[in-house]
């Protein structure tokens, strides 16, 4: 099972005037490294902030492009991993593991957990659709699944 696991911000903390101390990327990078050597992580990075992004909304067959920051939405994805494990309880377990505020700080940290749906979810998805797609993705340059 492969699963997202989000770290999520808000407008008010991608604003926030604070610096992150070289303690902070020391222990994340302890995490991602303790992630490499139990072979869970396939992928994980962090993301640049919304003022340097932008929305693309479609609406009545028009494509509208928005520019960041996004300052209307609640929240959004500040990074992510990408976990391969074999249940819902290892991912969570990974998740509960990461790098957060210590007790008596009052900073919130949130993440998301969900799982990566796979073709054979997709139960309405004709068969030959499902096949072009697992060519599509045997072929893909730097995938050796």
């Amino acid at each position: 099972m492969r699963y997202l696991m989000s770290i999520m911000s808000t407008p008010e903390s991608e604003a926030a005037d604070y610096e992150v101390g070289p303690e902070v990327y020391e222990e994340m990078g302890r995490y991602n490294e303790e992630l490499v050597r139990a072979g869970v992580l396939l992928s994980g990075e962090g993301l640049a902030p919304t003022s340097a992004g932008a929305e693309v909304v479609f609406r009545d067959g028009e494509a509208t492009v928005v520019d960041g920051p996004f300052t209307e939405a609640k929240e959004f994805i500040a990074g992510y991993w990408v976990l391969q494990v074999s249940s819902h309880a290892e991912a969570l377990e990974w998740a509960k593991r990461c790098p957060h505020p210590p007790k008596g700080d009052p900073t919130e940290l949130k993440l998301q957990l969900r799982r990566i749906a796979e073709l054979e979810d997709l139960e309405d998805m004709p068969e030959e659709v499902k096949e072009r797609e697992r060519e599509r993705r045997a072929n893909q340059p730097g995938d050796d699944a």
